[in-house]
């Protein structure tokens, strides 16, 4: 199994029962188009942009960057985050653009999508509980649970139907009227 497989898995049996009023609020802000002041820097956007495009890449299905997860985790970051969880968090991204600068000789951004996934690979390895490696976590949990609550996303690629059913205006209908006449002939 592929790991776009298991990720679009997992996320079909959870995005619907596990869709919290904060990824609705922060998915409205987006279509919205709400610039947010304590958010992401634009450099920031691009690596939120450039690891959810290496985690969730365009296939036969779109890429995290296709349907908005960086202005989603911006939207989180910036209006969900206390002072200290957002200040923590952006130092981590910087961390991780450092650290990337530093073993592959370029920003993670610009990166080969190769080199990208190697030094995920090498990232996930390491510890959690140090950055970058702590702040990529969280930002990869905020990259998934974006890109499974898109609209996008939970229509055409999960099939989730928001309202089941089908509508149909012109249904016959079975009025008391009709069941008496109906009766009353038959007991006749």
């Amino acid at each position: 199994m592929q790991r776009r497989d298991l990720l679009r898995a997992l996320g079909g049996a959870t995005a619907a029962a596990l869709l919290p009023l904060d990824a609705v609020a922060a998915w409205s802000r987006v279509a919205a188009g709400v610039r947010i002041t304590e958010g992401l820097s634009d450099q920031q956007l691009a690596l939120v942009g450039a690891i959810g495009d290496t985690l969730l890449p365009r296939t036969d299905t779109p890429s995290a960057s296709d349907v908005g997860v960086p202005a989603f985790v911006n939207v989180i970051v910036g209006e969900n985050y206390t002072d200290d969880q957002r200040t923590t968090f952006l130092a981590g991204l910087d961390a991780f653009d450092a650290n990337a600068k530093a073993d592959a000789g370029s920003s993670f951004a610009e990166l080969s999508p190769t080199a990208r996934g190697s030094f995920i690979e090498t990232l996930e390895m390491a510890p959690r509980n140090a950055e970058p490696a702590r702040s990529y976590w969280r930002l990869k949990g905020l990259i998934i649970h974006g890109y499974f609550t898109s609209e996008r996303v939970m229509k055409d690629v999960l099939h989730t139907e928001i309202m089941p059913g089908h509508f149909d205006g012109a249904a016959p209908m079975n009025t008391p009227a009709s069941k008496s006449s109906g009766e009353a002939h038959h007991h006749a």
